[in-house]
């Protein structure tokens, strides 16, 4: 297995109807351009989230505009409710606190409509969900980049990373969350041994997808708070296989080369020998019918010779 980035495929574009190119439309729509409409549409409509009874996520309630944008975003996932002028979006965790916390376009409630600070909705979620911390570092890592991130249960991860809308294109890596440091307690044994790994790499491979470590590092900081975040190092590592025959081939590459000059080189050694020896093959022949000319000619004097006598 090599640890760095090899020969990746790129984006895999789903295919629109009518040869609609989502490449370019892609392109043309950058998801970070979407995500600052979103937050500013967001901030101006001061919305409001509200817990579900177990604090995993939330029910925001938008208008139509925002709620097109969080389609066009991927945040959440729509919830059907007849009857409502509001449209209303299921929120994830990790969802639910990048709104709140890192765009801060967003307030939170809970079930009896009470406000929560940041505080104390990072200790719910904390308490609700041990690896939280870990987690929604490693979401914020890939969408303060622009990636799309979405659970990655199905295919046996963390999250899976779109380059763009799901809509458009597929994901491109199924991410891993592997925490580092004591504070992070008995979690820091995760993907320590081969077998795991081994799955895991198989799984992603499977589906066509890049296995993605976000090794997530503590440097001595107590995670009881959101002020821990600032100090957590989030390292990115790409796992996959590593195939005999293409490592074999890539080393064997400059040898092949370098047989096929020696190649080269003699066949070039040969013709040249060849071209000297079809010289030295003419000149002797006319050496030879010089030299019999000149023998015809001597005898013939001669000859001329004894008979004046």
């Amino acid at each position: 297995m090599r640890r760095q980035l090899m020969d990746l495929p790129g984006p895999r574009w789903k295919k629109g109807k009518d040869g609609k190119n989502f490449a370019a439309l892609a392109a043309t729509n950058p998801m970070s351009t979407i995500v600052a409409e979103l937050q500013a549409s967001l901030r101006d409509a001061e919305a409001v989230a509200i817990l579900s009874g177990d604090g995993k996520d939330a029910i925001l309630a938008v208008g139509a505009h925002q709620a097109a944008l969080l389609n066009r975003a991927a945040f959440g996932r729509a919830v059907d409710n007849a009857g409502d002028e509001k449209l209303w979006f299921q929120l994830g965790p990790e969802e639910m606190f990048f709104l709140c916390h890192a765009l801060r376009c967003i307030t939170v409630e809970s079930e009896n409509k009470k406000q929560m600070g940041e505080g104390e909705l990072w200790d719910l979620l904390t308490s609700t969900s041990e690896p939280f911390p870990e987690m929604y570092k490693a979401y914020e890592h890939l969408r303060l980049k622009n990636w799309v991130v979405r659970s990655g249960l199905q295919y046996g991860a963390d999250f899976v990373a779109y380059r763009h809308h799901p809509a458009l294109v597929h994901s491109e890596f199924a991410v891993i969350v592997v925490p580092e440091g004591k504070m992070f307690g008995a979690r820091c044994g995760r993907m320590k041994v081969w077998p795991d790994l081994l799955c895991a790499l198989r799984a992603s491979g499977s589906v066509a997808k890049t296995l993605l470590f976000l090794t997530i590092s503590n440097m001595n900081c107590e995670v009881r708070s959101s002020d821990c975040l600032e100090q957590l190092i989030v390292h990115e590592r790409m796992i996959n296989r590593w195939i005999p025959q293409q490592c074999r081939e890539q080393q064997d590459k400059p040898h092949r080369e370098e047989a096929h000059r020696d190649e080269q080189r003699q066949k070039q050694c040969r013709e040249e020998a060849i071209r000297e020896e079809q010289e030295d093959t003419r000149e002797g022949v006319v050496f030879s019918y010089w030299g019999v000319i000149l023998s015809f000619t001597i005898l013939s004097s001669l000859l001329v010779y004894k008979l004046k006598l």
